[in-house]
């Protein structure tokens, strides 16, 4: 059987005398296919088949799998790999895909968003902690973690003057509520990020990106995005670690940097 289809290169590893290919696909969601490193084929797929590479495959079904026969790029994001901060960044995004998108179902917005989040990362025309924020908190919506950021837990308000968001719940209470409760993890979070985090969840994919935060802003809407994803997930990840080591290096310091209890 022969599939054409079109995918985005999130892993490449490799297994035997062959490389195993994780490929986020809008029709299948992740599949794994093989490329066998001998031959002259295999010379020709290196560059349209490595990580962060989007192209057309058609791919054959063998034995063990998925094996490439063919594979023409769309775009190779090649800007991404002239920047080691943006590398780092975007790998870490192909391996939070390759972690919560479905394997055998569709994932056309998932793979909408990372095409758009890489394509902003390489043109520059968006903030890196912004895109970082973002792309987290959308996954995380599209793959069945998304948090209720609609009002208060207890109270229900929308807006209060003083609000804390909830990692490990997923939620938001006031500082009123909060103190009747005696809740505790809660991170304070400013009408601006609040904004932000809803701008993120519940527009539409055509102004996804369209907003806008100051400095400050940006620094907490980095940290609370990133709290909240380990959180639920409950595992780190390596292209992380190694993106935020780069920052700490680069002398960078976050505005939030532990919960705030009540």
């Amino acid at each position: 059987m022969q599939l054409t289809i079109d995918g985005l290169v999130l892993r490449r590893r490799p297994l035997g005398q062959n490389q195993l290919l994780t490929i986020l696909t809008a029709q299948q969601g992740v599949l794994t296919a093989y490329v066998n490193q001998r031959g002259t084929m295999a010379s020709k797929l290196s560059a349209t088949t490595e990580v962060l590479c989007y192209s057309r495959f058609v791919l054959f079904q063998g034995k063990s799998g998925y094996v490439v026969d063919k594979a023409d790029s769309n775009r190779i994001f090649f800007g991404l790999r002239q920047d080691w901060d943006k590398l780092c960044l975007a790998s870490y995004f192909a391996q939070l895909a390759a972690e919560l998108c479905p394997f055998d179902e569709p994932a056309a917005e998932p793979l909408r968003l990372l095409l758009n989040t890489l394509h902003y990362l390489e043109k520059g025309s968006r903030d890196m902690r912004q895109l970082k924020a973002l792309f987290e908190l959308r996954l995380l919506t599209l793959t069945g973690f998304m948090p209720d950021l609609v009002g208060c837990r207890c109270c229900s308000e929308y807006e209060k003057p003083e609000i804390l968001f909830f990692p490990n719940e997923g939620d938001l209470c006031c500082a009123d509520c909060t103190r009747e409760s005696s809740a505790v993890g809660g991170i304070k979070v400013s009408p601006g990020v609040l904004a932000a985090m809803r701008h993120i969840l519940y527009t539409g994919p055509e102004k996804l990106f369209s907003f806008v935060l100051g400095e400050e802003g940006l620094d907490a809407l980095y940290q609370v995005s990133e709290r909240y994803l380990l959180t639920q997930l409950e595992k780190s990840f390596s292209a992380l670690e190694l993106y935020n080591s780069c920052r700490i290096t680069q002398k960078w310091e976050p505005a939030i940097t532990d919960e705030t209890r009540t």
